[in-house]
């Protein structure tokens, strides 16, 4: 028999070793050679009511015996009931459109596409460009990868990609305005009515921005103000506002939304990957009216993918947000968000953590090699991944994250059924392994 480095040959990592997931239950991974580890991630910031959730593979066995696989127009009983409970239940009565897609990337793409379209059919062509923010991820096709300013994720693509400005990002740590919490006016979205000014309001289509940053720079909460600010410019422009909630959507920062921290509802909305909690590949943008209404007056459509609103992940992402409106998970996920930085307080002080970061249950601890001048450890030392498989070595999983100059971050975003022995085990483990891999790397 091969081994599984030749087995998974085509994964994205050629000649790497696959850690080898044998089953997943509650907040736990195990592997296949008898090891458990915590998914202190979520797998990436997805698995949010828990693996193995018996009833959400009922109801998605018995919508594939009934409906298999259907055009994506066509209506049927699980995109129906999904759709119903989203517009009841999830999002803002301002935001009634329904797309579904296959993922986060899909999605963001796919916004990108109506924000461009809803111009087209409003007959203002010169409207494209779709500016950005730095340290901010928006998914992996050649559209969003141009949007976005990962920049490690970008490179090698950049004759593929739109030239599309960047905004600054709402990095408080290492403010790019060069302003402190004290003194902050709010100044990285002034930079966006700026550079909205500088490029010709009448040749932008759309701002994206991330609610939340989450992996590139590690759960970068905006300063208060900043939303509001940004809604305010973009209709003083005319540009659509598109919030990508991929990650922080449906309960991740202890409210349905992210955005709802700031009383704000954007033109376009995407979230994703707590629709269907990873038990089926599922994304969706959600639109207002004003957006939608000149494509219907002109009779275009918003083409689809061939698997987006797959029946069984409409069953899947339906029972899930059951399940997370019947225990109360939103409030938990506050709730115990609020634990888990407690109990991370321990690192605010330690000699190479520059800043823990956190909102709801997503949390970040951004590593350096000088906790004072904020001097990053070099990149040739790869600290994140060596904190990571120390961390896995002791039966925590984290998700590695950061993108310069946010270097080395470490992300967290377990499921939101988490009790406190797992917060003390994240939390604990974090510590050493963060002590370890500086004790091997210097």
């Amino acid at each position: 028999m091969t081994n599984d480095k030749d087995r998974f040959a085509f994964i994205p990592r050629p000649g790497a070793v696959p850690l080898h997931i044998e089953r997943a239950e509650g907040a736990y991974l195990h592997t296949i050679d008898g090891r458990r580890l915590l998914d202190a991630a979520g797998g990436a910031i997805v698995a949010s009511i828990g693996h193995g959730r018996g009833e959400v593979a009922e109801a998605m066995a018995a919508t594939i015996q009934r409906e298999g696989y259907l055009v994506p127009v066509f209506a049927s009983e699980s995109r129906l009931r999904l759709i119903d409970r989203l517009r009841e239940h999830w999002l803002p009565d301002d935001l009634p459109y329904v797309y579904l897609a296959g993922g986060g990337s899909d999605s963001v793409d796919a916004a990108i596409r109506l924000a461009r379209q809803h111009f087209v059919a409003r007959g203002e062509n010169t409207r494209w460009k779709v500016i950005g923010r730095d340290l901010s991820y928006h998914g992996t096709t050649v559209a969003t990868l141009a949007a976005g300013g990962h920049l490690k994720r970008r490179s090698g693509l950049e004759p593929l990609l739109y030239d599309w400005p960047k905004a600054p990002a709402c990095y408080c740590l290492r403010c790019p305005m060069g302003r402190t919490p004290s003194d902050c006016g709010v100044e990285c979205a002034d930079a966006v009515a700026q550079l909205l000014e500088r490029e010709d309001p009448t040749t932008v289509a759309a701002f994206i921005a991330e609610p939340v940053v989450g992996s590139t720079g590690g759960a970068l909460v905006p300063p208060p103000g900043y939303w509001r600010r940004i809604q305010e410019i973009c209709q003083d422009c005319g540009v659509l506002l598109i919030a990508d909630e991929v990650m922080t959507g449906f309960g991740r920062t202890g409210r349905k939304l992210a955005i709802d921290h700031w009383q704000v509802i954007p033109d376009i909305l995407v979230a994703g990957k707590g629709l269907a909690a990873g038990y089926a590949p599922l994304g969706g943008v959600y639109a207002s009216e004003a957006v939608v209404a000149p494509l219907a007056e002109q009779g275009s459509d918003l083409m689809f993918y061939t698997f987006g609103a797959h029946p069984a992940a409409c069953a899947a992402a339906d029972k899930v947000l059951e399940i997370v409106q019947r225990e109360e998970l939103v409030a938990r996920a506050a709730r115990v968000g609020n634990e888990l930085r407690k109990r991370l307080s321990v690192l605010d002080d330690h000699p190479h953590v520059a800043e823990v970061r956190s909102l709801g249950l997503l949390a970040a601890v951004e590593l350096v090699r000088d906790r004072h001048s904020l001097e990053p450890f070099s990149a040739e030392l790869n600290m994140t991944n060596r904190v990571v498989a120390i961390a896995m070595a002791e039966g925590v999983f984290f998700y590695p994250g950061g993108c310069d100059p946010a270097r080395d971050v470490i992300l967290m975003g377990p499921p939101f059924t988490i009790g406190d022995d797992e917060i003390e085990m994240i939390a604990s483990t974090l510590e050493r392994a963060i002590d370890r891999a500086v004790q091997s790397a210097l």
